[in-house]
């Protein structure tokens, strides 16, 4: 009998009822992608996206010595105008493939926003950056690899007292291409702080350089709005400086209204400046309200004494004042008319009004006596008379006429 060899397939077992759950299972896959349909463009792009390069250019750079990294932040050095001093600066290699980094200092300033920055790279070092002195530029580290690169700092002789802030950088250039297709060449920089302070005398001064106020001045008498200040601070000294920053806004007769909880102000390089907002919510139209920028500045070392600057800013209620001066119209012309009119003279007709007009027309002169006429006025008569004159009789004789 020829030998029987047992089969590498697994036996497939019967279970009664598999066919119809097969069938129902695939009924019921069919139906749900009838319902859902195909995947929308919006929910594809969601989905997320596979490794784009799996040897991606990264690297760190971090102060070190000459065995490796001495677990310092940041170079920090306190010399005198003349002094040389040697250190480390370690770059590793993160990647899957050798990079060729391009080692050099360069400055450091405090950007509008108060953030810490380097000078890009086509604009050359004029202080700290420029006495760093690396022994070449180009080095080659192997993958998963560090280099602890050796650099010399020398202060010139006329180096200024204070504090001079810069940076070692590890930079990586190299070809990429834009989204419209356009070749460019990527320069990629990571850097270790620097700070130096030169000794002398050390100034640190900050001051507030101008504050504006501005209100949302509201219909309503007795509404709230908001008050926005702007202020800029600079460092005026030669030492690097922080601190915090509120303000308070007063009514008149120096009545506080409100008062911001303090902000921390950004690490200010000497000569750096920053412009700080503040929005306060909440603060009633009280005619004329004066804003106080409040800093409590700090250096490394320690505290300074505060600095204050104001400014004012109109907030009328307009509401108020219009009900104020409609009151005001309305109780002074209420007093108008109750007044009362002074009484005119008395007008007076007839002959007594004839005689004294007349008497106020005569002019001013020397009294005269007229004496009563005893005839009317009449033509002259044969004794030459005149008419209007007054006959007289003849001494001792009767009159014309008379009998």
């Amino acid at each position: 009998m020829p030998l029987l060899t047992p089969s590498t397939r697994t036996p497939r077992r019967h279970t009664p009822g598999a066919p119809a759950a097969r069938w129902c299972a695939a009924l019921a896959a069919v139906l749900l992608a009838v319902l859902l349909g195909p995947p929308a463009a919006g929910e594809a792009a969601l989905r997320p996206a596979p490794s784009a390069d799996p040897g991606a250019v990264r690297w760190a750079v971090q102060p070190s010595g000459p065995g490796g990294p001495t677990g310092r932040n940041y170079f920090t050095y306190d010399l005198a105008p003349g002094d040389t001093v040697t250190d480390h600066v370690g770059v590793t290699n993160l990647g899957d493939r050798p990079l060729t980094f391009a080692v050099y200092g360069t400055d450091a300033y405090t950007t509008t926003d108060g953030a810490f920055a380097l000078l890009p790279s086509d604009r050359a070092a004029t202080d700290v950056g420029a006495w760093i002195g690396v022994e070449r530029r180009s080095w080659t580290v192997q993958p998963g690899r560090r280099a602890d690169i050796p650099f010399r700092l020398t202060v010139p002789r006329n180096a200024t007292p204070g504090d001079h802030t810069g940076g070692v950088i590890a930079a990586v250039a190299q070809d990429g291409v834009t989204a419209d297709g356009q070749r460019v060449r990527l320069d990629q920089r990571i850097a270790a702080r620097v700070y130096l302070r030169v000794a002398g005398e050390v100034r640190p001064a900050v001051t507030v350089e101008s504050v504006r106020v501005d209100y949302d001045t509201q219909l309503n008498p007795i509404g709230r709005a908001d008050l926005t200040v702007t202020y800029r601070v600079r460092n005026s000294g030669n030492v690097r400086v922080g601190g915090t920053g509120a303000v308070v806004v007063d009514g008149p007769g120096g009545w506080t209204l409100s008062r911001t909880s303090p902000v921390d102000l950004p690490e200010l390089l000497p000569g750096a400046e920053f412009t700080v907002t503040e929005r306060v919510t909440g603060v009633p139209p009280a005619l004329r309200l004066t804003a106080t920028v409040d800093l409590a500045p700090t250096t490394v070392d320690t505290a300074l004494p505060p600095v204050q600057r104001t400014a004012s800013v109109w907030a009328p209620p307009w509401l108020l004042i219009a009900a104020l001066a409609a009151a005001g119209a309305w109780l002074y012309l209420r007093r108008r008319r109750r007044r009362p009119t002074p009484a005119a003279p008395p007008t007076t007709t007839g002959p007594a009004a004839v005689s004294e007009r007349a008497a106020t027309a005569a002019p001013a002169g020397p009294a005269s006596v007229s004496e009563p006429s005893a005839a009317p006025a009449g033509p002259a008569d044969a004794s030459g008379a005149t008419a209007g004159g007054t006959a007289e009789p003849p001494a001792g004789g009767t009159p014309a006429g008379a009998r």
